[in-house]
């Protein structure tokens, strides 16, 4: 009978084990959707460091807010890591005016696109060209686009479910199309927002400049903008475009990324990080993109708090500085883990706006991955049903170089409406569903704390 009994127990203890593991991630999700302490957080930020990209006294606003809520948390240290930033100013408000002697003229909503040189106080004036694509563009030649403006109006691509293949199958010309323009002579680029909306809101981004200093003025213009530009088009080959912008590319600035941390009762050399960046375009609250991210990284560390949760592993809690432009941040906190020989254990980021999360988006070896979709019977009961093979997020993707073995992973939303708001005006904290954003503070909070319980990667 004592054996029979024993045998019992050793079947029946990993049930009682799972049950708890259970109940600890019902009761993260619980304290989450009861709580508006990131929601509000957020609506802070939003309201006071709107256009806080790198460099700027917004973003450094915005440094000095996350490091407070942090230090009122109680958590067991927060500090900053220092670094030199780009500053890249926008300066006045854009202009753009299509002039047809067919048609009229016509004030066009435009943005200038990141790091790009300004037009000068006389702006530019040429006729445009139309294209489809950088190869479009690269057949016409020097002899048809030298002394024009190029025009790149290929639209989002819509055929797609996950907008970000959409948007991945577009944005190359914004990234490359201006560079490639200026090296067959043109005087300026207009590229079509790359946006799944059809509306007025001119969406910026970076751009890739070239090296030797031949680049000129490249501006995003909005959908509905773009669309009359090429109808005039249509009607009116001669006619010209009158665009100016005053930015410029002004000296470096120091920044910091800004961490919290809970240290780990049994592991605490080994790092579990959670982040999003903290830096957002100037034309932009940020909501989505990532002041969301933001407040729900530092709220996995509150619910810890709140729950009594103590890690065995340390849990940082990362706002990354500068994702928009360079990447500092994420270089910066990959090299000086390198640097202090740090083992990261685990890391996670959420940079894909803060809609409804549906799972998780996984970079490690068969194994891990494995271990990693066992955990989904968990995250079933939130509709969350997704663990799959893919890339986790940009600033921690510097941790796999600097730190082999590491596991990353990104929380993945719904994204159908990512893209409406991404990089504009329209990334306003009116569009983040307190509910939503909080499933996905819960989920990124649960999976870590699964997988420390667990020893998951032991």
């Amino acid at each position: 009978m004592k054996k029979t009994g024993f045998l019992f127990f050793l079947c029946v203890l990993p049930l009682l084990l799972q049950s708890q593991e259970k109940a600890y991630v019902g009761s993260i999700f619980q304290s989450a959707l009861n709580s508006h302490i990131a929601y509000d957080n957020l609506r802070v930020l939003c309201e006071t460091t709107r256009g806080r990209i790198s460099g700027t006294p917004e973003a450094a606003k915005a440094v000095e807010f996350t490091k407070q809520i942090m230090q009122e948390m109680g958590l067991d240290s927060v500090y900053l890591q220092e670094l030199k930033v780009i500053h890249w100013s926008r300066g006045a408000k854009e202009i753009a005016r299509v002039n047809s002697s067919k048609k009229g003229i016509q004030d066009l909503t435009i943005s200038a696109l990141g790091l790009s040189v300004g037009t000068g106080q006389a702006g530019v004036t040429a006729p445009i060209v139309e294209v489809r694509s950088i190869q479009e563009l690269l057949n016409l030649g020097s002899e048809k686009i030298k002394g024009k403006i190029v025009f790149f109006n290929r639209p989002f691509d819509h055929s797609h479910f996950n907008t970000f293949s959409g948007y991945g199958a577009t944005v190359d010309q914004r990234v490359s199309g201006p560079s490639e323009a200026a090296n067959l002579g043109a005087l300026a680029a207009v590229v079509r927002s790359v946006t799944s909306a059809n509306h007025d809101y001119a969406h910026t981004g970076v751009i890739r400049q070239n090296d030797d200093g031949n680049n000129i003025p490249a501006v995003a213009i909005s959908p509905v903008g773009a669309d009359i530009l090429s109808e005039w088009l249509q009607e009116d080959k001669e006619l010209s475009l009158y665009i100016q912008t005053s930015c410029e590319l002004l000296p470096e600035e120091v920044s910091y990324n800004v961490i919290g941390e809970i240290r780990g009762s049994a592991y605490p050399d080994q790092i579990i990080t959670v982040g999003g960046h903290l830096d957002a375009w100037d034309n932009s609250p940020g909501a989505h993109d990532n002041g969301g991210g933001c407040m729900q990284s530092i709220e996995v560390l509150r619910l810890f708090r709140e729950l009594g949760i103590q890690p065995k592993r340390t849990i940082r809690a990362v706002m990354f500085m500068d994702e928009e432009i360079d990447q500092r941040g994420g270089k910066k906190y990959a090299g000086l883990a390198k640097e202090w020989n740090e083992r990261h254990y685990f890391a996670i980021e959420s940079d894909r706006g803060v809609s409804s999360p549906t799972g998780f988006s996984i970079d490690t070896s068969d194994e891990n991955f494995l271990k990693l979709k066992s955990l989904r019977e968990y995250f079933e009961p939130y509709g969350i049903f997704h663990f799959f093979r893919g890339g986790s997020g940009v600033d921690i993707s510097f941790l796999k170089q600097e730190t082999p073995g590491v596991v990353l992973a990104g929380l993945v939303t719904d994204p159908q409406r990512y893209f409406d708001y991404h990089h504009s005006a329209n990334d306003t904290f009116d569009k983040v569903n307190r509910r939503e954003m909080q499933l996905g503070s819960a989920a990124m909070a649960s999976l870590i704390y699964l997988i420390d319980e667990l020893d998951l990667f032991d």
